[in-house]
């Protein structure tokens, strides 16, 4: 983004960007990150997009749960696309849940379903590996930082 005017706020966050270390199964995060993601689109102008909360709050929690090393989350916003990237410090890269059919106890099952959720709703997505570690991430173009989910 044009026109950066330098530190905005801690740990690292800039006009347009932040960037978040994550402690080890640290959920009280999950809330934080989205919270600090929604101030960081209103500061560049953007409306509030529940999406990339929702898609961001996925990717922050797979991290710390799936992994013992704590995670770092970034957030860059630029004039038309919103990137997020969850990066943790476990080999192995992550698997997409395929849904199981109606069946009751399936439907009310709350794991699982993050990277379905990221593969539905993000323009864009990926993992690459980084190191020990891996990087997964979204990018959600203009018209659906309006959506709603």
């Amino acid at each position: 983004m044009s026109g950066r005017q330098g530190e905005a706020g801690a740990e690292g966050e800039q006009e347009g960007r932040l960037r978040r270390r994550l402690g080890c199964a640290d959920l009280t995060a999950v809330p934080e990150v989205r919270r600090v993601l929604r101030e960081l689109l209103h500061q560049c102008g953007k409306p509030e997009s529940d999406v990339a909360e929702l898609l961001a709050s996925e990717l922050v929690t797979n991290a710390l749960i799936h992994t013992d090393h704590g995670a770092v989350v970034t957030a860059t916003v630029a004039p038309s696309t919103v990137r997020v990237e969850v990066r943790d410090f476990m080999a192995g890269l992550p698997e997409a849940a395929e849904p199981s059919g109606p069946s009751v106890p399936d439907v009310l099952d709350t794991h699982g379903r993050g990277l379905v959720l990221v593969q539905s709703l993000a323009d864009a997505w990926g993992v690459r590996t980084q190191g020990i570690g891996k990087v997964v991430w979204f990018e959600l173009h203009e018209p659906e930082l309006r959506e709603q989910v």
